[in-house]
C-alpha cells in the first residue's frame, strides 16, 4: 500500500469526507510532509473503490458545486488494520537494531 492510499484511508476511517476535506486530512495526518493535488487525489481516490477500500457516500452541492464523498468499506478498514500491524512491525524490527547499534 502506497504512503497515499494509507493516509487517504485513515482520513476516511473517521467519517466520509469530500476531497478537499481529504486534501486537508491528509496534510494534517501527515504533518505537512504530504500535499496531495486533486488530480492525484482522484487516483488514489479511483484506485481505492476499485480495490473496494473505499466507495462512494453521496453527493450534494455546496455554493453551487458538487461534492462527492467517500467512506471507508469493511474491507478497507480490515487493510488498514493490516497495514497499520506490517508498519508496526516494520518500526518494531528497526528501532531494535538501531537501539543495538546506539542510534536510538
Amino acid at each position: 500500500m502506497t504512503e497515499q492510499s494509507f493516509l487517504v484511508l485513515t482520513a476516511l476511517a473517521e467519517e466520509p469526507l469530500h476531497g478537499y476535506a481529504i486534501v486537508q486530512a491528509v496534510d494534517v495526518l501527515s504533518e505537512g510532509r504530504m500535499r496531495l493535488r486533486v488530480g492525484t487525489l482522484y487516483g488514489v481516490l479511483d484506485r481505492l473503490v476499485a480495490d473496494g477500500f473505499a466507495e462512494r457516500d453521496r453527493e450534494e452541492v455546496h455554493q453551487g458545486r458538487l461534492r462527492r464523498y467517500y467512506r471507508l468499506t469493511d474491507s478497507g478498514v480490515r487493510a488498514l488494520a493490516a497495514e497499520v500491524a506490517r508498519l508496526s512491525a516494520n518500526v518494531r524490527a528497526a528501532s531494535f537494531v538501531l537501539k543495538a547499534r546506539g542510534a536510538l
